[in-house]
Formats: structure tokens, sequence, C-alpha cells
């Protein structure tokens, strides 16, 4: 019963849309009709950048610490309040990313996954994930495009996930399966932004 509890939590709170509410309350945009259509942190900063370069700056750098912390807080009471075994932990960051990705306050609407993905990697892989950051942020600093470099950030991430050895939480489970799941919706999320590549009409972050 705790685990049931605990699993709709992680999809609520994963599903909580901090930058359509951000946007929303400082800037009086809704970032689903702006942009990209996303509701994190890169289109949040690209949408109110048009009005306002400054604030757009803060409430982007917000609605990613917010992102990235809500897939780690509740991953932070299950460990340590509730001391749940390592595949619930890994079944909680997936419910967390599906929150974001499909949001039940959005209808089922809802981000492309990268922040609180990051958040919960952060928490269960966190050799990988530094990979995978540094790997995202050379690429975003060379091509300085959201999407290309969000994915090959998470490849990287999972390369690091396979080629890095001893890494208690997916030694516990024998699996990585958990991690391939969360990189597969992510990827899914981000199939509008590859086909907008293709036509050459994808945005860059500057």
């Amino acid at each position: 019963m705790t685990n049931i509890l605990l699993y709709i939590t992680a999809y609520l709170i994963g599903g909580v849309p901090f930058g359509f509410l951000l946007a929303k309350f400082y800037a009086k945009v809704d970032v689903r009709k702006s942009g990209s259509g996303g509701i994190g942190a890169t289109n949040v900063l690209r949408v109110i950048k048009e009005k306002d370069p400054t604030l757009a700056k803060k409430v982007s750098i917000i609605t990613l610490l917010l992102d990235v912390f809500k897939g780690i807080f509740i991953l932070l009471i299950a460990k340590f309040i509730f001391q749940v075994s390592t595949s619930t932990l890994w079944t909680l960051a997936l419910l967390a990313v599906i929150g974001h990705c499909f949001s039940p306050f959005l209808k089922f609407e809802g981000g492309k996954g990268v922040a609180t993905g990051m958040g919960v990697m952060m928490f269960l892989v966190p050799i990988s994930t530094l990979v995978g950051l540094l790997t995202w942020a050379i690429s975003a600093k060379v091509i300085k495009i959201s999407s290309i470099s969000s994915l090959l950030g998470l490849l990287a991430l999972i390369v690091a996930s396979y080629l890095i050895p001893n890494q208690i939480n997916i030694e516990t489970i024998n699996s990585h399966s958990p991690i391939l799941i969360i990189a597969f919706i992510i990827f899914y999320k981000h199939i509008p932004n590859i086909i907008r590549l293709f036509q050459g009409k994808e945005g860059r972050v500057v």
C-alpha cells in the first residue's frame, strides 16, 4: 500500500508544470502556445525573452531547478523515510518522468522530460549523469541547439551507464531497463524537434 501511494505521489509531483505556471504568473504568457510549445526551461526562456530578457533568465532558471528537484524530491522521501527497495526507486523515477511528460494537470500533455530525468538519474546513477551533463554542456556551447544537446547528453549517459562499473543502483537490479525506458520517453517527446531539425526550422538558444 505504501508503494502504491508513493507511485501515485511520484506521478502527481512529476506532473506539476512549473514552467507553465511560472510563465503564466510572472509574464502572463502561455508557453504552450509559443516557441516549441514545451513547458520546460528552454521554451520558457525563448518565449518570455520576447517580452523581458532579464525576467526570462530568472524564470527559466527557476523552472529548471524545480523540474530537476521534483524528480529528486520523491526519491529522497522514498529512500530515507520509507526505505524502499532499489527497484521501487527506479519505478518512482520512471513515474516522475512520465508525470512531467504527460501531466494530469495539462490534459496529459507536458514537457520533454530532460530536467526531471536528469534529476532522477543524478540521484540514482550520479557518475553516468555527470558524463551526460558534461556532454550536454559542451554540445550546448558549440551547437547552441537545445534538443540536439539534450539528446547527445542522454546518449552519453546511456553509454556511461554500461561502461562505468560498480554503479550500485544498476547492479542491485541487474538491469539497464529503467534507464532505457526513461531515455525512450525523452526521445519520443523530442520527435517534433527532430522533425524540425530535418526541416531546418529548429531554433537555436542564444
